[in-house]
């Protein structure tokens, strides 16, 4: 079972390391960057994008494969999507540690829900903007990665704020991960396996 805690690693407030085109939109840029590279993966996938417009329940897209068959149904999963500059994966660890900026972000991934299922997906991106993605004749090279967690069930403190939980550095989000994630859901399966 995930356990949430309190951080440990006495991180800053974003605004003091980030090195941005313009400071006044970064939170912004950050969501467009994660939304470009959830877009461009599940594309890859044969998977639709829905952008969830009203951040009610703490969702920010639905991640839809239609059915190998008309009569059968689709298969979905919805997406909280978060972005930071503060953490570069370690590839020799398990995972990598992940801090909620509000605890109610935290409470929407934990509930035992029925369907659809639901993620949290965390992407890492260096400190200073210019550097995000690189175009070379080769292609577009997005920098550092994203990485999926099923939260369901998990447990914090309620006095903890803001929780921090384990991202597992084998849950890089890529066309593979995210066709593993809705053939699970399709069976019936725990996606915290």
């Amino acid at each position: 079972m995930v356990k949430a805690t309190e951080p440990t690693d006495g991180r800053q407030p974003r605004a003091s390391h980030i090195e941005a085109v313009d400071m006044r939109y970064v939170t912004q840029m950050m969501e467009q960057l994660q939304q470009g590279y959830i877009k461009s993966v599940a594309a890859t996938a044969g998977l639709a994008v829905e952008i969830v417009p009203v951040d009610v329940y703490g969702y920010d897209v639905r991640l839809i494969r239609p059915p190998s068959d008309p009569l059968d149904e689709e298969a979905a999963v919805l997406a909280q999507l978060k972005c930071t500059t503060q953490i570069i994966p370690d590839q020799s660890r398990e995972y990598f540690s992940y801090q909620f900026t509000k605890r109610q972000y935290f409470d929407h991934l934990v509930k035992p829900r029925k369907y659809p299922k639901a993620i949290l997906i965390v992407m890492t991106a260096p400190p200073r903007q210019a550097e995000w993605t690189e175009v070379t004749h080769g292609g577009l090279w997005t920098r550092r990665s994203c990485f999926w967690v099923s939260l369901e069930g998990a447990q914090a403190d309620p006095s903890i704020r803001k929780p921090s939980v384990r991202i597992p550095i084998k849950n890089r989000v890529d066309a593979e991960s995210l066709t593993k994630i809705l053939a699970k859901i399709d069976r019936g399966e725990s996606l915290n396996d």
